[in-house]
C-alpha cells in the first residue's frame, strides 16, 4: 500500500474520530471501515490481526454504549464547541500518556471549557458530573474505543 493511500485511510480515521463527537455520525464505524479498507489493501497477518482486533474492540464498546445511559448531551448544555475541547483533551491524554491519558484528557477538556464559560471551579465540577451523567460517559467510551483502534493501526504501520 503506497503512502497516498495510507495518508486516505488516517485521514478517514481522523474523520471517524471527529465523528464519534457529533451525534448522528457513525463516526466508530468509519474508524473501522478505515481499517477493514487497510486490512483488504495490504493483507498482511499484522493487518488482519488489528482489523480482528478492532472488530472485537468495536463490538464490546457497543455492548458497553448500551449499558450506558443514553445521550441526551443538549439538555445537559453541552455544545459543539465542549466536543472540540473534550475531544482535543482526549487526543493529547492518548498521546501523553499513551493510551489511559484518554479518560482524563477527556474530562479535562470538558472541565477547561467549562472553567472558561463559567468563570469558577465549583460551576466547572458540577458541569462537567452534570455532562458525564448526561451522556458524556457514552461518548468517552467510544471515542476511547477509537484512540485505540488508531493506535494499533498506527503502531501497525510505522512498526509492523
Amino acid at each position: 500500500m503506497g503512502a497516498d493511500e495510507l495518508l486516505l485511510v488516517g485521514v478517514v480515521i481522523a474523520l471517524g474520530l471527529c465523528g464519534v463527537l457529533v451525534p448522528g455520525v457513525p463516526g466508530s464505524w468509519l474508524v473501522w471501515a478505515a481499517v477493514l479498507w487497510w486490512a483488504l489493501k495490504d493483507p498482511r497477518p499484522v493487518a488482519w490481526g488489528v482489523l480482528v482486533g478492532a472488530t472485537v474492540v468495536l463490538f464490546l464498546s457497543q455492548v458497553v454504549r448500551w449499558v450506558l445511559p443514553p445521550r441526551r448531551l443538549r439538555a445537559s448544555g453541552a455544545t459543539p464547541r465542549m466536543g472540540v475541547y473534550a475531544g482535543a483533551g482526549a487526543l493529547l491524554g492518548f498521546v501523553l500518556v499513551p493510551v489511559f491519558g484518554a479518560v482524563p484528557g477527556f474530562m479535562a477538556g470538558i472541565y477547561l471549557h467549562e472553567r472558561l464559560r463559567l468563570g469558577g471551579h465549583g460551576e466547572a465540577m458540577a458541569s462537567l458530573r452534570t455532562v458525564l451523567r448526561a451522556g458524556g460517559s457514552s461518548v468517552l467510551a467510544e471515542l476511547f474505543t477509537c484512540l485505540l483502534i488508531m493506535g494499533a493501526w498506527v503502531g501497525a504501520v510505522f512498526w509492523g
